[in-house]
C-alpha cells in the first residue's frame, strides 16, 4: 500500500499534478459544481 501512495505523492508534487489539483480547486469554488458534487455524496450515501 505504501507504493500507491508515494505514487500518488510524487504525481502531487509534479507539474501536471498541481495544475489537476489547481483545477479542482477552481472546481469546488464554483457554485453549481459544488452543489453537483454534493447531489453525487448523497446519492452514493445512501447506498451503504
Amino acid at each position: 500500500m505504501a507504493g500507491v501512495l508515494d505514487r500518488i505523492m510524487r504525481y502531487a508534487r509534479s507539474p501536471q499534478g498541481r495544475r489537476t489539483a489547481e483545477q479542482v480547486r477552481r472546481a469546488a469554488a464554483d457554485p453549481r459544481r459544488r452543489a453537483q458534487a454534493q447531489q453525487l455524496l448523497r446519492r452514493f450515501g445512501k447506498r451503504r
